[in-house]
């Protein structure tokens, strides 16, 4: 179903060396790291090198915006992580298919793994990481960072690509519900949501999602939840559909789509 719209010093020949030369290079050593900030010694120990060449980090992710790049950003803003090493992303799913989708969307061949989450201790949770300088960098331009649920709040995202983020938003951390509202007869009511623990991303999805398609939705917080809801009803929902089903072979999660599709049928 489609919907509508830094210098060296020669080795000594001898393997001893004497007290004093070494205390000269130990400070040496010392002197060249407090150089360096924080980031930048994570930076100097986690590049990829090619060859000879000592400048340069070598990058596995293309960086091209295009409707399934900004599906994966969606997917990350969502439900990945960014390591602390300024270097790993992680994904984490529950459905094989959206990792799967992950991948090619970011065009890597990163091996699929297993993990618990929480508590837990069955691993029933698919998990796909992704080590790129890069790539980290520039996820951190655009709004992305280490320990991001409660402190995220806008992203940068072209106007062209915005619904294909939302769509992977979606996927990766939203829900779509239907219901007979007993107190109507006959009225029939299905929501589409986005979570998110900050305010501030979920202030901005909204204000960003009003000014292209002038829906204003409300935003909603369970006193015992420490997540907040972005709801659209009915009417508005009709709206949002069919810009981010926009063509009925757009990356997204089958069953979701299926139960859209089964609830307008």
């Amino acid at each position: 179903m489609t919907y509508k719209k830094d210098s060296t010093t020669p080795p000594e020949k001898s393997s001893v060396t004497s007290p004093q030369k070494k205390s000269s290079s130990t400070y040496h050593q010392k002197w060249c790291i407090e150089l360096l900030t924080s980031s930048e010694l994570v930076d100097a120990f986690s590049l990829r090198y090619t060859g000879n060449d000592m400048g340069k980090p070598k990058g596995k992710v293309k960086i091209e915006w295009s409707p399934n790049f900004a599906y994966a950003i969606g997917l990350i803003v969502a439900d990945g992580s960014l390591s602390n090493d300024r270097r790993h992303i992680d994904f984490t799913s529950k459905d094989l298919e959206l990792i799967n989708h992950f991948k090619n969307a970011l065009n890597i061949q990163n091996k699929v793994g297993t993990k618990a989450r929480g508590s837990e201790t069955e691993k029933r949770y698919y998990r796909v990481q992704i080590g790129d300088v890069l790539f980290y960098r520039f996820l951190e331009k655009i709004g992305l960072m280490p320990n991001k649920s409660k402190i995220l709040s806008s992203m940068r995202v072209p106007d062209e690509f915005f619904f294909d983020f939302l769509r992977g938003h979606l996927d990766g951390d939203g829900h779509f519900y239907s219901y007979w509202d007993k107190r109507w007869k006959s009225s029939f009511m299905f929501y589409i949501a986005f979570n998110s623990a900050s305010k501030n991303h979920i202030d901005w999805l909204r204000k960003t999602i009003k000014r292209h398609l002038k829906i204003s939705g409300h935003i909603t917080k369970a006193e015992s939840q420490s997540v907040y809801q972005l709801k659209y009803a009915k009417a508005e929902t009709l709206t949002l559909l069919p810009v981010l089903y926009y063509s009925s072979d757009v990356l997204c999660l089958t069953r979701k789509r299926e139960k859209i599709e089964n609830v307008l049928t």
